[in-house]
């Protein structure tokens, strides 16, 4: 067996474990360091965005700031977790051509589940029957109770893990941005229907000691090394001190921001297999060229900083299709850049979506609105060759209480926002359905295929359209989506209550955007009142 370092650095803080974790990375790098798999703890309970996340996106920093929880960025991808000091962290640290990796290292899916079946051996000598689930979390009955990632540097990588030993709900939900001021306590208690940690499953807290002895064997087992306990090497003190100042800045807690003159940036968001991303671009008057681009999401890239020279790589580049293929695929081709679970062609067609939404302009609509606007099954600048028969509308827009709120139709009573659309369209003559559940959805839209229609205007959250992106594409049907107002079912966790109808929450629609766009269409006649859907 070849020997390892066991490194257990106790409790730090964010930027103190941040700048080790960097300082590892690069000597094993430089073969400084060896081969290391290092726990770490957190103190004081500590937020930390995956590298290519904006805190302003993910973080609800006052509230972070005013309860002592720290904030602070991963050297990996992924997305945003809370460390508490109830959370243990596993890392290893080591050279791609190791023992089990070396035929690994093109394959990050399969590389993954290697290192995290260490993590799994050790939940299982627990007595916890944990499993690896695509693309990197463990598991336990389908609930999560371990996130990973990695990221690689040279010949060298590092993959981590996050185990929950215990699970602090209230302070995830108000350090993160999820609308906890609409969450009710059955709410609240969803969240462990998908997140466990070892006091759920094993009813106690086992010592912490024992945590990490299993966990080292599990290691140990699986990479067919022998773990030598170990400090940090004088090396790796100096360039600690060094680095820490960098990773205490907010030159790094802040590197990745949101552009602040929104007004002129258009954007579009995709969930993928290999996770969310959201595209924002700044263009020129009229929208030839991208002046500059900002993309984000919580997905995993090898090698660390690619994102941020693909975004160079766009700078007054056409908008045009041709030209955004070209630079992307050269890109990826000429750098060997590697994306968990993406290819070029999904930051290809993000981009595209994101930069073609200056068509709406020609419909009375502000680029800032615009990114209220989603297309299915055909691009903005298409728009004036679409024709939509109908219109959709979700039941979760009406009152909780209103007796149509579990059934077609409205009373058009003038107390919810779904009356004054269905007001509307009516007075234009134009089929309207409320949609009850997923099912429903997908059925309606066959339906109405069968019939004839050619498309249709609707409303949903953002977040739905991206989770089922592809289901819609499948359909064929040409579809012109409107995001809501307010807290929708995602934000609040509730999507599984939303997918059968029994979401009991309500969201509010973007009336003046939506009439707009129903009676823009209507005066354009490619807004119809011909299909008999009755």
């Amino acid at each position: 067996m070849s020997e390892w370092r066991l490194l257990d650095t106790g409790i730090l803080s964010g930027a103190e474990n941040m700048a080790l974790d960097d300082v590892i990375l690069e000597g094993r790098a430089e073969h400084q360091t060896p081969n290391t798999l290092r726990f770490l703890q957190f103190r004081p309970s500590t937020v930390l965005v995956g590298y290519h996340q904006s805190v302003e996106q993910e973080v609800r920093v006052p509230f972070c700031t005013q309860n002592n929880v720290d904030i602070n960025r991963r050297i990996t991808g992924g997305g945003t977790i809370l460390f508490t000091p109830t959370c243990l962290g596993w890392e290893i640290f080591a050279d791609k051509t190791a023992q089990g990796v070396n035929e690994l290292r093109k394959d990050l899916g399969k590389l993954a589940e290697f290192v995290s079946s260490g993590a799994v051996l050790g939940l299982k000598k627990l007595g916890v029957d944990a499993e690896f689930r695509p693309k990197n979390d463990i598991e336990v009955n389908g609930r999560k109770i371990s996130g990973t990632g990695g990221t690689e540097r040279g010949d060298s990588f590092m993959y981590q893990g996050t185990l929950l030993i215990d699970f602090d709900i209230d302070l995830m939900l108000r350090s993160l941005r999820i609308p906890v001021e609409k969450l009710k306590d059955k709410e609240i208690d969803s969240v462990k229907e998908r997140v466990t940690c070892l006091n759920w499953e094993l009813g106690y807290v086992p010592p912490l000691d024992e945590i990490k002895n299993v966990f080292k064997e599990g290691f140990e087992e699986i990479l067919g090394v022998s773990l030598k306990p170990s400090g940090l090497l004088h090396v790796e003190e100096s360039m600690f001190d060094e680095r820490l100042p960098y990773f205490k800045s907010n030159e790094w807690i802040d590197m990745v921001r949101r552009p602040e003159n929104t007004a002129g940036n258009v954007s579009a968001m995709k969930k993928t297999p290999g996770g969310l991303i959201r595209v924002s671009v700044a263009l020129d008057i009229p929208g030839n060229y991208i002046i500059s681009s900002f993309i984000t999401g919580d997905f995993q890239v090898f090698p660390q900083r690619a994102i941020m020279d693909l975004e160079a790589r766009l700078k007054d580049a056409p908008t045009d299709a041709d030209a955004i293929r070209g630079i992307v695929h050269g890109f990826f081709n000429e750098t060997g850049t590697r994306v968990f679970g993406i290819d070029p062609d999904d930051f290809v067609n993000i981009i595209l979506e994101a930069v073609k939404k200056t068509a709406f302009l020609d419909y009375g609509v502000s680029l800032e609105d615009s990114n209220h606007l989603m297309t299915i099954n055909f691009m903005p600048d298409e728009l004036d060759r679409q024709t939509f028969d109908y219109v959709l509308l979700p039941y979760c827009a009406k009152l909780i209480d209103c007796e149509f709120r579990w059934v077609e139709g409205c009373s058009i009573c003038g107390d919810c926002s779904t009356s004054d659309v269905y007001e509307q369209v009516q007075k234009l003559g134009v089929p309207v359905r409320t949609v009850q559940n997923y099912e429903h959805l997908i059925e309606t839209i066959h339906e109405f295929k069968e019939k004839g229609a050619r498309g249709y205007i609707g409303s949903c959250c953002e977040a739905f359209k991206s989770k089922h992106h592809d289901d819609l594409v499948e359909t064929g049907v040409p579809m012109l989506l409107i995001d809501v107002d307010d807290s929708t079912c995602y934000d609040l966790g509730k999507e599984h209550d939303a997918y059968a109808g029994s979401f009991e929450g309500q969201t509010v629609l973007k009336n003046d955007l939506l009439i707009h766009i129903i009676q823009t269409m209507w005066d354009r006649k490619t807004l119809k009142a011909s299909i008999d859907v009755e």
